[in-house]
This record gives structure tokens, sequence and C-alpha cells, in this order.
């Protein structure tokens, strides 16, 4: 798998891909030995994962060597993919890695809540009423109580609510409240079991011109209050600007389409002060004690003194002369009285000790999983890479207090390894997002455990800890175990060791739709993740519907090994729905999960361990025609679904648009965003529209209104920014005789009921007049919207847009969804 290499732009505690072991330069040691004398934090806070200014975070990091924090209250789970079908909670584990990966480049540190990302919201009383205010304040409080920010930035203005997103309105008001809260002892007092009350000292609005009509009108503005920030500082010891690297940072929200240019020279970002106070400087932190006083302990100047010379006296070429200095520092700390700075400088301090001796230690496994119960080979490795004196006491691996070596000493260059098996205890917790283990509620995630709520995720599950010595002083450094393994392309290798069930099922399809009372063939896969007996899969079974068989006997004779098991499903004759789930019974218990790997070049391989089911819908819906082109956009499952209402579906990529090709289809569907990302879609447009004007259909689903890169229609046509973000809106029908609200199926109300998320988005608001508007919608307090859904003939054919998320509603299991479509498919072939 290909790894970007970016080890420079990464400060000492960062990790790079997976649990890439750390080896950091002493550009990197250097520069934070500069952030351990440093005592100053600051808290960015927004609502989704590409809020973030990752301008102000790098700077805040690099230049004051601050620990910066940003705070997005949703993991982006509502939002597009532009890299693949992955939506719903799968992109938000893509987009919580990707988080991930552009802190280690900016130098910050990532925390959510639980709030879920639902989707577009037009104003922040929707989105805090359908959160759960108090619940997502509740996080945001501990984050600010756990984290102690002197310093919090808004990325939003929370006294604009509807000129935004109401989710980023939301943060900023709600951040509002947090900075008051949080130092009040009778405010979610159910915390302070665990943390202190903590009070900022101020709390800012990023403002920038981009709020205003104008560049103009921005420069108007009272900024009495404002701070500015010259935030295009070069740093000389890595070659990059402040700018460039947050270009760098920015550029990993590829799930987004969020890559990015750096640039270079002056740039001035603008903080607007709320409350608090202001200081006189061009200095943030010019008005907080930023040096070792802070620690409130007699040793402080000792300290300061003794990191003030490491700092001073570094040596580039022999980072190990600073250690005397860094572990009398260290043993004066140890000494302090417990504090959360006391903690916090510990922690730095031990890595970069431990990086100053050149050590490098690592645990890691030949296999990427393992079972609850089950051993495994763990092979490690502990090198001394500089003249310290440096002991290994022992290994501890998995928290069992199992020991992998006795005590020996690590000679300057010299190579150890040592192999040992391990038990894996049979209560390990599978690896899976620690978010996604119980179900949430309708748009907050349930997470027992208090101080997991703000964490992005849980790391050491697999910890094996390293007990040293260093010039005499005791450490103990934990590292993950990891999976490593030789690519004969790429080379050397790191991917997370999972913790699996043995056994995975998974039906082929989420969802399946039946419109008679014909059978069905289905197949659901085994995946053997490490079992070894012969055992039973049950299927259930519901009233109406026929499962045959729905029992199976299965034996695996190798690992990894997958079998195809074959059913029919038959139908009731009246509407129905069911949901069809799976056991796995062996003699070690009952399994009923589906793991899936979400595996994308930029992030780090993640497991996801979900139950096993597929949606069965029995479906009043009739259809014309028989074979439907899907010309490939940015992600989506429409072929699939429109499959399912038994049509042959063919995907073309873009560049395999061809007028021969399309001429045998009934209809040519175009996938979300095609017009966004596909430069080749300027010319082969041509050979769309020719196939419409000659007798053909086309449906070309939302585009946005930003970044296309050509026409989309045959006929003028103006895309928006308007959208229905209220699932539950009112449909009226503009054109109750036209052929796509009656045949082959009689559209009603009621078809527009159980809708997911939203109604649609991006509509145009401008058309020509061959463009017949068939529905109005309206959000709340808001102009009826016509233009979610456009046909027009055009020649001998048909060519329509739509805005209705679709892309959304037919894997959802919508059955109005799919009455609907099939009448788009059918445009044409009424008779």
């Amino acid at each position: 798998m290909k790894r970007l290499c970016l080890a420079i732009f990464i400060f000492l505690i960062q990790f790079g891909f997976a649990q890439q072991p750390q080896k950091p330069s002493s550009v990197e040691v250097f520069e934070a030995i500069k952030k351990l004398n440093f005592f100053g934090n600051v808290m960015y806070v927004a609502a989704h994962p590409d809020d973030e200014n990752t301008r102000l975070i790098s700077y805040f990091a690099k230049h004051y060597h601050a620990h910066t924090t940003y705070i997005s209250l949703t993991r982006g789970d509502g939002g597009q993919n532009l890299i693949g079908a992955d939506l719903n909670e799968k992109l938000g584990l893509i987009r919580t890695q990707e988080l991930l990966e552009a802190r280690k480049i900016d130098g910050g540190h990532q925390l959510f809540t639980r709030a879920i990302d639902f989707g577009y919201s037009k104003n922040p009383d929707e989105a805090l009423s359908t959160w759960n205010e108090e619940e997502v304040l509740a996080d945001l409080v501990y984050a600010i109580r756990m984290n102690k920010p002197d310093i919090i930035v808004n990325r939003f203005d929370h006294r604009t609510p509807g000129t935004t997103h109401g989710h980023h309105t939301a943060s900023a008001i709600l951040a509002m409240q947090a900075f008051d809260l949080a130092g009040q002892k009778d405010a979610f007092p159910e915390q302070l079991n665990q943390v202190e009350t903590w009070q900022p000292k101020a709390i800012y609005f990023n403002d920038s011109w981009f709020f205003y009509e104008s560049k103009e009108a921005f420069q108007q503005a009272d900024h009495q209050q404002h701070l500015a920030l010259n935030i295009g500082e070069f740093y000389a010891d890595i070659g990059l600007s402040n700018n460039e690297i947050a270009a760098l940072s920015r550029s990993m929200h590829k799930s987004q389409g969020f890559g990015n240019t750096g640039t270079r020279g002056d740039e001035v970002e603008y903080i607007e002060l709320l409350k608090g106070e202001l200081p006189n400087t061009e200095n943030l932190f010019a008005h907080i004690e930023t040096s070792w006083a802070r620690l409130n302990t007699k040793a402080a100047s000792k300290i300061q003194k003794l990191l003030n010379k490491a700092e001073a006296e570094f040596d580039y070429q022999n980072p190990s002369s600073s250690l005397p200095k860094l572990i009398a520092a260290y043993q004066l700390l140890d000494k302090a009285e417990d504090s959360f700075w006391k903690a916090r400088k510990l922690a730095e301090l031990e890595d970069i000790i431990v990086a100053c001796s050149g050590l490098f230690l690592e645990a890691r496994t030949k296999t990427a999983y393992t079972n609850p119960g089950k051993k495994v080979q763990v092979f490690i490795e502990a090198t001394n890479q500089s003249e310290a004196n440096v002991q290994l006491k022992s290994v501890e691996v998995l928290d069992n207090k199992t020991n992998a070596i006795n005590s020996i000493s690590l000679l300057p260059n010299q190579k150890n390894e040592w192999k040992s098996e391990v038990l894996i205890p049979e209560n390990q917790k599978l690896s899976n997002p620690f978010w996604l283990d119980n179900n949430p509620a309708k748009a907050l995630y349930k997470v027992d455990e208090l101080e997991h709520r703000n964490l992005p995720e849980l790391e050491n599950n697999l910890p094996v800890q390293f007990h040293i010595e260093i010039d005499g002083e005791p450490i103990s450094i934990t590292r993950n175990l990891i999976y490593k393994f030789n690519d004969p392309v790429d080379g050397e290798v790191y991917e997370n060791f999972h913790t699996l069930p043995p056994v995975s099922l998974a039906f082929e399809k989420e969802i399946m739709v039946f419109s008679d009372q014909k059978p069905k063939q289905v197949h659901i896969e085994v995946q053997n993740y490490g079992s070894k007996e012969k055992f039973q899969i049950n299927l259930e079974t519901a009233s109406g519907w026929k499962v045959e068989p729905n029992v199976f006997e299965v034996e695996f004779s190798n690992s990894n090994e997958t079998k195809k098991l074959q059913f029919n499903i038959t139908p009731p004759k009246n509407a129905s729905e069911f949901h069809l789930k799976s056991t796995v019974k062996t003699s070690t218990g009952n399994y009923a999960s589906k793991v899936e790997l979400i595996d994308y070049p930029h992030i780090a391989q993640q497991s996801l361990i979900q139950p096993n089911k597929l949606k069965l819908i029995k479906l009043d819906v009739n259809t014309k025609g028989e074979k439907v082109a899907y010309i490939q956009g940015a992600g989506d499952n429409v072929a699939q679904a429109i499959s399912e209402l038994g049509y042959l579906v063919e995907e073309f990529s873009v560049d395999e648009i061809s007028a021969e090709k399309l001429t045998s289809f009934d209809a040519v569907v175009v996938g979300i965003r095609a017009f966004n990302i596909y430069e080749d879609l300027a010319i082969k447009k041509e050979i769309l529209f020719d196939y419409a004007k000659q007798g053909g259909n086309v449906i070309v689903q939302y585009n946005t209104s930003r970044g296309l890169k050509t026409e989309i229609s045959p006929l003028p046509l103006q895309l928006s920014r308007n959208r229905v973000t209220d699932e539950y809106a009112e449909v009226q029908f503009l054109a109750a005789a036209h052929p796509v609200l009656n045949s082959p199926n009689q559209i009603t109300s009621t078809d527009f009921e159980n809708w997911v998320q939203e109604r649609g988005l991006y509509f145009s608001d401008q058309w020509s007049p061959e463009f017949t508007p068939i529905l109005g919608m309206q959000d709340p307090n808001e102009p009826v919207l016509e233009g979610s859904l456009l046909v027009a003939p055009h020649g001998k054919g048909y060519f329509t847009y739509t805005g209705l998320s679709f892309f959304r509603q037919l894997p959802a299991g919508v059955t109005g969804a799919y009455r609907l479509f099939a009448n788009l498919l059918s445009l044409g072939n009424e008779e």
C-alpha cells in the first residue's frame, strides 16, 4: 500500500500512517524541546472535520509551540465522499482518520463530541434540538475541563444564525456557553469526579473577509476588538512556510476533495475577542504565564534553567548530549505535586529522552489479525542507536504481565530482537470504532465512558510496555502491537493489528427489492478469521417470507478462506419489509457480525464490525424498459439499487462513454457530482445529449453549483445552493398529469414518507421553458423551491436533472424513492 512520507513535518509525539514507529529527526527533537518549554493551550472549535483553519492551527502549534486542539463537534458522517461509495458511519470513520493525519502534519491534536452529522441544517435551532443540545454542550465542557485551554477560537460567528450551515453556528453558540460553564461547579457536576473546573482566559471568533459581502466591507468594519496575526511565517529548519504546512494538512481531507496548494509570504488572520482580555500586542499569549513558573512548584525555576540550557546547547549531530540535563529535569518534575501540567510535561519529557537516546522500540506480528482467546507470536525489537547507557528491564505484553524478556543492557547500535507467544484475553475488545459499539440515538452516538466521549479513537488497545532505564532513570514507554510486512512495491508497510471475531458473515447486498412474488437468489459470504471447527449458520425467517435453505453447515480448511453460500428468498404477496439476520453458532459462542476493512491509501486501515443484516422490501412497483447505463460519479450505490428494480445495469466510467455503447440502453443515469470531478465530460457530454436527442432518456443526479467542469444540460439550466433539509417537508405536485408522476406508478404523497436526512440539495433556480418543474417543496419559513426535479423533452427523448437525494434514499430502502426513480427510468417507454 502506498504511504506518504512526511516525517520531516511530524513532531516527536506524532505517529505516521497506522502505527509506524517513532523515528524523529534532530529537528523534530529540538522542536519538541521548545514546545516542552512553553505552557499554553489553544482550542479551536467548529462543527465538521473540514471546518478547521489549518493555517491558524499550524501557526499556534509551530510559532508559539502551544498545545493546539481542534475539536470538531461531528465526525462528518452526513457528508459526501469523493473517493468512494462509503457514506454515513463509514464516512465518519474515514474523516476521523483524515483529521488525525492532518494533525500529524500541522502539529495539532484532535477531539470530537458525540454529535452525529445529520446533513445540512439551515439554522442552529434545528441542529441543537436534533443533537440534544445539553448532551453536546456537556461533551464540550468536559473537553475544556480536561484540556484546560487558555484560549478558545471559534471558527464561526454565534451572532449570525441563518447565514451559514446550522451546524456551524451551533458550534459557536455551544462554545460560548461552554466557555462560561466549564468554570462553574454546578454545571455538569458529575464530571468533577474525573476533571476540575476550568475557566479559559479568552474566547475569540476567527473573523475573515469571506464572512462579509466583500473584502472592502471587511476592511471598513470595526476592528477594535480584533487581533491581527501574520501567519505567513517561514520555518527555515524544515524549509516550509506556515501556509505550505497548512496546505499539506488541509489536503488530507481527500474524501471531500480539499487538496490545497501552499503559498508563501505574509498573510494575516484575524481573531475577534468575544469574552476575556485582549492583549496589547500581537502576541496572543502576552497576558498569560507560559513559562515553567506555571507549574507552581519550588523546583520550577531549576527545571526551567535545565531545559533552557538543553535548548540553547542542543547538538543536532549528537542529541544524546542533552540527556543529563533532560534526565535531571525529569527527576525534579517527577517529585513535584501531581497536577495537569506535571502529567503532560512528564509525558513529553519521556518521549524526548527516548528520542535523544536513539531508542527504537517495536512490537509487531506477522499476521494482520487474531481472535480473543487465541495465542499470537509477538516479535520485539529494542535498539539503542546512541552512546547512552540504556537498560531494558522488562517488556510486558497486553497488560497481562507476560514478561517477554529478562533485563539486559542495550549496547550502542546493537540490534536486539526476541520472539514471544502471547495469549489474547478472552474478553479482549474487538477492533471496532468505539463510538459505533452501541446503537446511537437519532443524532448522538452512545458512548458510556465519560473519558472516551471526546477521543478520536482508543489508543493502545493492544499495549506493549517497555520498562527501561536511561542513565539510571526508570521510564516506561508504551507501544501498540502492530502488523508489519514487506510489500514488493512499497517495501516496509505498517498496519493496525486487528482483533476480529473468528467468523464474518456478509450478505452480498444491504438491501433487496421485490416487485413481484418471484424468488430471488441471494449469497452470503462467510469469511474465516480464525475458525477451525465445523459450525452452523442460521438465517432468521419472518411471517410471509420464505428463506430456503435457512440452515447451513460450514467448515474451513484454511485461514483467510471465504465461502459463498447460496439461498433463495420468496417474498409475501403484499407489501412488506423485513430485516434478515444471520447467526453463526460455534463452541466458543455465537457471532452475527460483518467485518469490513476500510482501506484507503492516505489513512490507516480500519476494521468496522457491525451486525450483518439484509433489508428485504416487497414493493408495489412497476417498471418499463430493461437496460440502464450508469455513468460513475463521485461514488454512490444507486446503480445497485436500480438493479434491484429488475433492470440490467451496466456501469461505465466517463472515458468509456461512446454513442455505440449507449444505443442499446433504455436510460442513462449519471452518478452524483460527475460534472464536478471529470474533465472529460466537457467532451463526452455531447454524446449524452445526442443520445437523448435521438430518443434516449438521460437522468443527471445532483452536482454542486461550484466547480462544474462544463454545462450539465443540453438546455439552459443553472444550479444553485438551494436545498430542502427537512426530510419531512411537504411535497407539492406542480405537474400532476406529467408521466413522471403517473407511469408506470401512480406517485402519491405517501411516496415521500420515511425519507432520510433531507429531501434534496443543489436544486436548479433557473431553467429554460422546455423544462417542466415536477415538485415543489420548502423548509419551514422559506419559499417553495421548484427546482428539485426538472424534466424536458429533448429531440425524440428526455433529459432530467434532479437534486433529490436518491443517493441516500435508495440505499436506505425508501420505498417511495424507488417508485419515483422507476418512473424516471421509464420515461419514453410509457406505451
